[in-house]
């Protein structure tokens, strides 16, 4: 008679909780969309959960998360590139709403929360994604090097392009740049 194998771990609860927010933020700067944020973050925690076994009990699993994140965002993309070879030029996109904030009228704030979305909005994919990681997560180039599988200098490299591309962008429009420089 076979053994039944042991349970796999449960992840968690506190600091499953605690990352959830951070996760939805991520998720809303890789696709664009509330909505389609939502849905990422409840499929990745789904593939947290499948793979649980697989998160070393102890480690970060904030990081952990993110990374599966990442890795079901980067499938689901491959997955919408070859849908849309197959889609018929009659479709209804949404990809043109994918960054629009809501303003009312006389919010200031609003205004240049809104352009500074829109510029991040321009850049690369793999340049916004370490933009986040490492400006609103305040991750370490390392951990964000292990999340999404590339080279310490390659995030360094994003990271440096991407500022530039945004102060470059404000520099366009105001004659000057309030974004600081980070070393």
């Amino acid at each position: 008679m076979a053994a039944t194998p042991p349970p796999d771990p449960p992840l968690p609860q506190p600091e499953l909780l605690a990352a959830l927010p951070r996760l939805r933020r991520y998720a809303r700067v890789l696709t664009g969309d509330t909505s389609r944020a939502d849905d990422l973050v409840q499929e990745a925690l789904a593939r947290a959960w499948e793979k649980r076994r697989l998160w070393a009990a102890g480690s970060d699993l904030r990081a952990w998360l993110f990374t599966v994140m990442h890795n079901v965002f980067v499938n689901q993309r491959a997955l919408a590139r070859h849908d849309k070879l197959h889609v018929s030029l009659d479709a209804d996109g949404e990809d043109h709403e994918a960054w629009q904030i809501p303003v009312r009228a006389a919010q200031y704030a609003r205004v240049e929360l809104m352009e500074v979305m829109q510029h991040v909005a321009r850049l690369p994919v793999d340049q916004r994604e370490v933009l986040l990681l490492a400006v609103v997560e305040e991750l370490r180039y390392e951990e964000i090097a292990g999340m999404l599988s590339i080279p310490v200098g390659t995030v360094m490299s994003r990271l440096s392009r991407a500022r530039e591309k945004l102060r470059a962008a404000f520099a366009e429009g105001a004659g000057t740049t309030n974004l600081k420089v980070v070393k």
